[in-house]
């Protein structure tokens, strides 16, 4: 179901009111007979300087700040921007091995003029889309019914797009004994050398190998505002410091921000957002996704033959992480 988000404002940010202070002075200073002194210039100078104090608050959020963003309750969530980027989406359902996951939606679509294969994770914004959608969270028959559709598009030599918007793959009893971690570790082995290419765009949290069990692409493009992490903060501050309450410490040392992000070479684009997050104008964030996806995908389906496009994203896998290698030095 696509929902309308409404405009919203940041609560972390502060407002910039020292601007809005010096522009009421501005109006209330007296001004004497002889005094030569053009107001509506001053009023204009005030104004242009609240609005970059403002802009200055919006730009300079803390990774903490940014993470309540990607969770706000009113962005955009997947089939969302699908409505809005896509043409004739028609879902298909099921895993053929035990059910239909509500929190994985599949389906074919036309981006212009191209069939192409959408995975997307999607949250639901009332409390009843929450529970139908099991929160974003998949169990290991969404991670199974991704997968069939993802080999279904290879097949036809279809682009696949994934929508990553999940705190992290269902925890649950149920879950264990359906094996998501199996489920999970089989799709990170077939999207690696699955002969289409794949782009991954995450629109809100990236959490953990929820989050990577359908991003194993060869572009990942990111959000401005959302994050990519292998824990959430809430979950490094408890092991760590035995304390959620160092939740905004964690997500600082874990460089979650999207610019981090980039320069890490995790994500190969960030998405701008609108002013103070994607919730208060979908229509502009889903333009910046759409052309974002046309430039990536055109790159994509020139790369031939397949065994080229496949060595570029073992190549694109194999160089995350830095390390020092100890040349033949006994370490004391």
């Amino acid at each position: 179901m696509i929902s309308k988000a409404k405009k919203s404002v940041l609560k972390t940010r502060k407002p910039s009111s020292a601007s809005g202070d010096q522009l009421v002075k501005i109006r209330a200073k007296p001004i004497a007979a002889t005094a030569t002194v053009d107001i509506p210039k001053g009023e204009e100078v005030g104004r242009k300087k609240m609005d970059e104090m403002q802009v200055e608050d919006r730009t300079n959020l803390t990774i903490w700040q940014r993470i309540q963003v990607a969770r706000h309750p009113d962005r955009p969530y997947s089939m969302d921007y699908v409505g809005d980027i896509f043409s004739n989406f028609q879902e298909l359902h099921g895993d053929r091995l035990f059910a239909d996951d509500h929190s994985t939606i599949c389906g074919t679509a036309m981006f212009g003029a191209l069939p192409v294969m959408i995975i997307a994770q999607q949250k639901g914004r009332t409390t009843k889309e929450k529970i139908f959608h099991n929160f974003g969270s998949p169990n290991p028959e969404g991670y199974r019914k991704a997968l069939r559709l993802m080999q279904l598009a290879a097949r036809f030599k279809m682009p696949i797009i994934t929508f990553v918007d999940t705190a992290g793959a269902y925890p649950g009893v149920g879950s264990e004994e359906r094996h998501v971690a199996e489920a999970i570790a089989i799709n990170l082995r077939e999207m690696a050398a699955m002969g289409t290419p794949i782009i991954s765009v995450i629109i809100g949290e990236g959490g953990s190998g929820g989050a990577l069990g359908i991003a194993v692409s060869d572009r990942v493009l990111i959000m401005k505002n959302a994050y990519y992490s292998v824990i959430s903060p809430e979950g490094c501050a408890a092991i760590l410091w035995k304390d959620r309450a160092k939740a905004p410490e964690a997500a600082e040392a874990l460089c979650l921000s999207s610019e981090n992000l980039l320069k890490f070479g995790i994500v190969e684009e960030v998405i701008e957002e609108p002013s103070e997050g994607a919730h208060n104008d979908r229509k502009a964030a889903s333009q910046a996704i759409k052309a974002a996806l046309e430039k990536h995908l055109r790159e994509l389906l020139q790369i031939k033959p397949v065994d080229k496009l496949l060595s570029a994203r073992y190549a694109r896998f194999r160089k995350f992480g830095m390390f020092i290698e100890n040349k033949g030095e006994k370490l004391e």
